[in-house]
C-alpha cells in the first residue's frame, strides 16, 4: 500500500454503530500499512466490541475514557491530539457527528477533537433517516465548512432493514480517503492531470465486441497517488474497468473513437496527460445492428485502424505539457516502447511485459521500466504497481519543475532585454 501509512500516528475514533465491528479490520489494515495506531471507544462503542481486541491489533492501549486507570501522560488527550497525524472516526454516529459540530467536549473523543489541529476524516454510518434528517445534515455541512473531510456512507440494505444511505464505507474507500490526508508530499498541488484507464469495447454486434484483458489497476495505481500529491484528475475510463478512488473526475466511455474524442479535448487544458488505457487498436469495420447468428459458414470481420489516442495528444503537446505513455508488449520490449516514445512525442513511456504470469493485465505486479527522451535503457524490474505509480509521479514532477523553472529564465532573459 502506499508510504503514505508509514510512521504516521492516526487516532481511530470508534463511536457507538452497529458498524464498530468493522473498526478491527480498519486497524488492522492501517497497521500492516506501517501506521502508529491509537484506538478510542466511546462509550456505546464499549457496548459493541471489547477493548482486547484492538489492543492486540495495534499494540497500543485502547483509551475508553478521561480517567481511565490505566492511563497515562503518553495516551492524555492533549498529547495524542498534538502528535496526531490524523483523526479517523470510523464508524461515525449522527452523535458523534453532532458533538463535534456544536464543539460539546464530554468524553475523551469529542475533547481531542477539540484540542487537535491535525486533519479530521469522518466515515459516517447509521440509519438512513438519521443521517437523512435536518439536523444531521446541518451538522455535516457545519463539519465540511470547518475543513473535516467524509468518506460515505454507501447506500443499501442496513442492519436496521432499511434502504438507503448510511452503511459504513469499505475498508478500501476509507484507506484510500487517508492518503491523501497523511501523505507529506504535494507536489503535484494545483496541477491538471488527464489520465485514461481500462480498456476500449468495439462492438461487433448488440451482442460480441473486440476488446482485451486489461483490468484498470494501473490505471487506478495512479490516480490514487497523483490524488496523494495534490492533483486534479480526471480519468477517461473504459468499461469494467477496476473503480477509480474517490476524489477522481470519471468519464466512462465504451469505444476507442469515444475515448480519443473526449481524451483529446480535456488534453487541451491539462498540466499533464497520461495514456495508460489498453485502446484496442482495430474495430468492425461496420457493426451489425442485430445479434449474428451461427449459421455453420463462420463469421468473416474487416477490421480497420482505431484512432491512436496517445499519438493524437502527443502531435499537439503544448510548451511545458507533460506527455506519458504505455507500451505493453511482449518482446523486444525497450526497442519497442524507445520507437513509440519518439514517434509519437511523448516526455515518459512505461515499457510494461505482458503474457506473463506476474506482470500485464490484472495482476497486482509489472515489470517494467520508465523511459525518456535521453537515450538511456534502464533496466526492467517487477514492482508493484503502486510502486511503479509512485515513481512515475517522481518523474513527472521533475519534469513539470524543470519546464516551470526554464519558463522562469526565459522570461527574465527577455524582461532584461
Amino acid at each position: 500500500m502506499h508510504s503514505a501509512f508509514r510512521d504516521r500516528n492516526i487516532v481511530l475514533g470508534v463511536t457507538g454503530s452497529i458498524a464498530a465491528y468493522k473498526a478491527c479490520e480498519l486497524a488492522s489494515r492501517l497497521v500492516e500499512y506501517g501506521a502508529n495506531v491509537t484506538a478510542v471507544l466511546t462509550r456505546s462503542a464499549s457496548q459493541m466490541i471489547g477493548p482486547a481486541s484492538l489492543t492486540a491489533i495495534t499494540g497500543r492501549p485502547v483509551i475508553t475514557g478521561l480517567f481511565d486507570e490505566s492511563q497515562n501522560p503518553e495516551i492524555e488527550h492533549i498529547s495524542v491530539a498534538t502528535n496526531a497525524h490524523l483523526f479517523l472516526i470510523a464508524p461515525a454516529t449522527a452523535n458523534i457527528l453532532a458533538k463535534a459540530a456544536r464543539g460539546a467536549a464530554d468524553d475523551w473523543l469529542s475533547t481531542a477533537l477539540l484540542a487537535t489541529r491535525a486533519p479530521i476524516l469522518f466515515a459516517p454510518a447509521m440509519n438512513t433517516n438519521m443521517y437523512t434528517h435536518p439536523a444531521t445534515q446541518v451538522n455535516l455541512d457545519i463539519l465540511r465548512a470547518r475543513g473535516c473531510r467524509f468518506v460515505g456512507p454507501e447506500s443499501g440494505r442496513l442492519a436496521c432493514r432499511t434502504i438507503g444511505p448510511g452503511r459504513l464505507a469499505e475498508t478500501q474507500s476509507i484507506l484510500e480517503a487517508v492518503i491523501p490526508l497523511t501523505n507529506d508530499r504535494h507536489d503535484l498541488a494545483g496541477r491538471q492531470v488527464v489520465l485514461t484507464s481500462g480498456p476500449t469495447h468495439e462492438p461487433i454486434d448488440p451482442v460480441r465486441f473486440i476488446g482485451n484483458r486489461s483490468s484498470g489497476k494501473m490505471g487506478r495505481a495512479i490516480a490514487m497517488e497523483l490524488l496523494a500529491r495534490g492533483a486534479t484528475v480526471s480519468a477517461v475510463v473504459g468499461p469494467h474497468s477496476e473503480p477509480m478512488p474517490k476524489g477522481v473526475r470519471v468519464i466512462p466511455v465504451q469505444t476507442a473513437a469515444e475515448m480519443a474524442e473526449t481524451a483529446v479535448n480535456l488534453a487541451q487544458e491539462a498540466d499533464v496527460f497520461i495514456g495508460c488505457a489498453a485502446v484496442a487498436d482495430y474495430r468492425a469495420e461496420s457493426a451489425n445492428p442485430t445479434k449474428r447468428k451461427r449459421d455453420g459458414k463462420g463469421l468473416l470481420l474487416k477490421l480497420v485502424e482505431n484512432p491512436d489516442v496517445i499519438g493524437l495528444v502527443g502531435a499537439v503537446k503544448r510548451e511545458g505539457q507533460v506527455v506519458v505513455g504505455f507500451a505493453a508488449e511482449t518482446d523486444q520490449l525497450l526497442a519497442n516502447a524507445r520507437q513509440k516514445l519518439e514517434k509519437k512525442h511523448l516526455d515518459l513511456i512505461v515499457a510494461n511485459e505482458v503474457g506473463v504470469p506476474d506482470s500485464g493485465f490484472g495482476t497486482d505486479t509489472l515489470r517494467a521500466a520508465i523511459l525518456d527522451g535521453n537515450g538511456a535503457a534502464p533496466e526492467l524490474r517487477l514492482l508493484p504497481k503502486e510502486k511503479l505509480a509512485e515513481e512515475l509521479a517522481d518523474r513527472i514532477s521533475t519534469l513539470l519543475s524543470t519546464a516551470r523553472s526554464g519558463a522562469k529564465g526565459r522570461i527574465a532573459r527577455e524582461v532584461n532585454n
